[in-house]
């Protein structure tokens, strides 16, 4: 096993590139699966889950290309097979659920084993197969598994209960091949969703509506090929952000839209985090005495649910009492004992964290319990007395490309062994 040590109270200067979303470049490889032509992705983030999902489609036969050097994936799905996905690879990431929405459009019908994971909370997939149900599939759940059929899947209003991301990514893909209109009302409208839109949009398919609470998807008879680059990763963006607020350092963080990360430049700047907003950079000042603040997680355009472990280790250093609720996942708070293990002061309440800043944090062996709690953790470790060795890594690099050498670049003491 791997693990990340991290010595201290290193200042944090120099610049940071911002790799392609894992959030948004996931859903894009499941949606190739629509195309029977070759799709080449570029500026692709070399992660574990992308190489992941890209294992579960080459079960189902697609030909995939993945070029680590040039950060290329070209993707030929001519050649895809109705097979069941293995129960181990599915199991490994709640986005691989995502390819049940495209092979039940391709072939009418799909059965995959039921979704694992970051253990943040239930994440129900009930809203994809309603929104399936309603395009016509008959769905069968049962024995950890989950089968859909339908000879032909058509177009029809759906409304979600919550503004799912998943489900309004898996029900947009389905519906791009369905006969007739699906409206899908209620539906997510993260950066990403636009995203996918977009590069479904490229081969040909008739979307509406991306980035609004109302998707309007007329089906098409066939997708063709395209190459495509998607967005920049905001969450790794706001990591970076935050790295710099809590170590008190200035940092030039490259390749982000400031639309997309508008809700954590807001929190930061009410924290009096120096900003300066360049063309498609941020320019991040934390050698100032920071105020705490109340964070409440939202669906986007509110703030991220993704950001919120981060934020806790950096307001865990910051003088007085901010409150920090939880809104979209249950189970998100585990890093708070990690935290609390390197002498953080949080009281958990239910949905609700208080977090009193402390003078100093400490170095401790913890754990990685999740993707977001790992980054909580590498934030936390560079401003604690001492070493902090960090477990279970393998949960952020699901998420952050060479994490450790990125941070290393800009003045870490961070090793990896």
């Amino acid at each position: 096993m791997e693990n990340i040590i991290i010595y201290g109270g290193s200042k944090l200067s120099g610049e940071v590139n911002i790799s392609s979303a894992k959030n948004a470049i996931l859903p894009i490889i499941a949606a190739s699966i629509l195309c029977c032509e070759k799709c080449i992705i570029e500026n692709a983030p070399m992660l574990e889950d992308v190489f992941v999902i890209c294992e579960l489609l080459k079960g189902l036969n697609s030909s995939i290309e993945v070029n680590e050097k040039e950060n290329t994936i070209s993707i030929d799905n001519s050649n895809l097979e109705l097979f069941q996905p293995s129960s181990e690879l599915v199991r490994k990431m709640r986005a691989s659920f995502l390819v049940m929405g495209p092979m039940v459009a391709r072939f009418g019908e799909f059965k995959i084993s039921l979704p694992g994971g970051c253990n943040i909370g239930t994440r129900p997939i009930d809203l994809h197969l309603k929104g399936l149900t309603a395009l016509g599939a008959q769905i069968d759940v049962g024995h950890g598994y989950v089968e859909a059929k339908a000879k032909r899947l058509k177009g029809n209003n759906i409304y979600l209960d919550f503004p799912s991301v998943g489900a309004t990514e898996n029900l947009m893909m389905a519906a791009a091949l369905a006969d007739g209109e699906t409206v899908i009302e209620n539906s997510a409208e993260e950066p990403e969703i636009v995203d996918l839109a977009n590069f479904l949009n490229s081969m040909g398919a008739n979307i509406i509506g991306a980035g609004t609470d109302k998707l309007r998807i007329i089906g098409v008879k066939e997708l063709k090929k395209t190459k495509y680059k998607p967005i920049y990763d905001r969450i790794e963006a706001g990591t970076f952000m935050t790295a710099a607020a809590i170590t008190r350092s200035k940092l030039k963080i490259n390749n982000v839209n400031h639309e997309h990360v508008k809700p954590i430049i807001a929190k930061l700047t009410e924290m009096n985090v120096g900003i300066d907003l360049l063309d498609e950079s941020v320019i991040i000042d934390g050698n100032r005495i920071l105020n705490p603040v109340d964070i409440k997680t939202m669906p986007y355009p509110g703030f991220p649910t993704d950001m919120q472990a981060q934020m806790m280790a950096l307001l865990s250093t910051v003088k007085g009492t901010s409150i920090i609720t939880e809104t979209i996942f249950e189970n998100r708070f585990m890093h708070a004992a990690e935290l609390k293990r390197m002498g953080a002061n949080i009281k958990l309440d239910g949905r609700s964290a208080v977090v009193e800043g402390v003078e100093k944090l400490t170095g401790a062996e913890v754990k990685a319990t999740d993707l977001r709690a790992g980054a909580s953790l590498i934030l936390a470790a560079l401003v604690a007395d001492g070493y902090t060795l960090i477990g279970d890594i393998y949960h952020i690099d699901r998420g952050y490309v060479n994490i450790q050498e990125k941070f290393k670049k800009i003045g870490a003491n961070i090793t990896r062994i």
